[in-house]
């Protein structure tokens, strides 16, 4: 290979989702003697677009409205167009969306596509269900970020295991790591501070977490509960925050850049949702030294183990999650013990230079059995 290979790596867009996240981490910490990264989307603008064009990756946006109306014809037109000028060797799709777009046009080209599958099936359904079948079988290799998803992928849609690679996702250790500094002023005069950071939709459960600190509540004098994202479902979690008297305890911070900031800020980190593969939040609550909690639902037994590293709840019993709370705000050396554990084992096990030479290494194995593409 003569000089960095040109990828693109695509999102629909490039705001503050997990996908998103991943990919802007990916382009800006990898190898540039191996790969050259460049970023497309459907939408400018963004939390992502801004850090990955501060980080002097290019990013272009293809405007595609609709994958089957006149944008997203015109869409595929830009993209042939930009793999021909830029000399593009490989194409990643971090999302289905931008997989089932990039699929047709990197085909033409004979430029191989890596699929990303970062979800569960479950609740798809219909021609979007049909597409991404499509898409598992057009495509040069499928990466997943837990066992969960492979195991699900190769079950339900027979995908082969060995087109499936596992890639963990990864935290950056320099930004995400236990820091002793003052809180901030939404949280400073909290006793305890139990959080969660996301984006506030429905599959999040986060009205499971405010009822359970609802009852966990009077166990301790001026506890706090911090929830930092922004979202749709914002408008009836506060109002059910109005509903449980939890005016003055339940905090809500919409998306930030400075997310290590409020993890270092909170005590016990809650993901209290129904579905998935493998959560960045609760990745970089272990960096930061929280001590988690996490519902045992896809990937997440993957990430924490149950007693060492945190603790884990069972969605179908509705006391579960308080239980898990009422234990870690009476045990303060359970909580330290957890909490450093969850440190050591983000730290060695899903580093992000870990995750990124999974990344690499997969690109190099689809590319050593590639089509002859534009490149060439």
């Amino acid at each position: 290979m003569a000089g960095p290979l040109p990828v693109l790596l695509m999102a629909r867009e490039l705001d503050s989702g997990g996908c998103e996240r991943d990919l802007t981490r990916f382009a800006k910490a990898v190898n540039r003697e191996r790969f050259e990264p460049h970023v497309a989307c459907f939408r400018p603008g963004g939390l992502r677009f801004e850090e990955l064009k501060a980080a002097g990756v290019p990013v272009t946006c293809f405007s595609v409205q609709s994958l089957v109306g006149v944008s997203g014809i015109s869409g595929a037109i830009d993209m042939h167009r930009y793999l021909r000028r830029h000399r593009i060797g490989l194409v990643h799709a971090f999302d289905a969306p931008t997989g089932l777009f990039a699929a047709p046009v990197a085909l033409s080209l004979r430029v191989p596509i890596i699929e990303s599958n970062l979800w569960f099936r479950d609740a798809i359904h219909g021609r979007l269900r049909h597409g991404l079948r499509f898409l598992d079988r057009v495509a040069d290799a499928i990466m997943v970020n837990s066992s969960a998803v492979k195991q699900q992928l190769v079950r339900d849609e027979g995908v082969s295991a060995d087109r499936i690679h596992l890639c963990y996702n990864g935290v950056d250790i320099s930004i995400f790591k236990p820091e002793p500094t003052p809180r901030p002023h939404a949280v400073q005069n909290a006793t305890l501070v139990i959080g969660s950071v996301c984006g506030l939709r429905a599959e999040k459960r986060l009205d499971r977490l405010i009822e359970a600190f609802a009852s966990v509540r009077p166990l301790m004098p001026g506890m706090k509960l911090l929830i930092v994202g922004s979202g749709a479902m914002l408008p009836s979690l506060q109002a059910l925050n109005q509903k449980l008297g939890l005016q003055d305890a339940c905090i809500f911070e919409p998306s930030t850049r400075d997310v290590a900031k409020w993890m270092c800020s909170i005590d016990i980190f809650v993901l209290p949702s129904d579905t998935e593969s493998f959560p960045n939040g609760v990745l970089e609550a272990m960096a930061c030294g929280c001590a988690v909690i996490g519902s045992r639902v896809g990937g997440v037994p993957e990430l924490i183990e149950e007693g060492r590293s945190g603790l884990l709840f069972d969605t179908k019993t509705p006391d579960s999650l308080a239980e898990a709370l009422e234990k870690l705000i009476q045990d303060g050396s359970l909580r330290k013990r957890l909490a450093e554990a969850a440190a050591a084992r983000a730290s060695v096990w899903f580093s992000l230079a870990r995750s990124v030479d999974c990344i690499e290494t997969m690109y190099e194995k689809v590319l050593s059995v590639r089509r002859p593409g534009s490149r060439a």
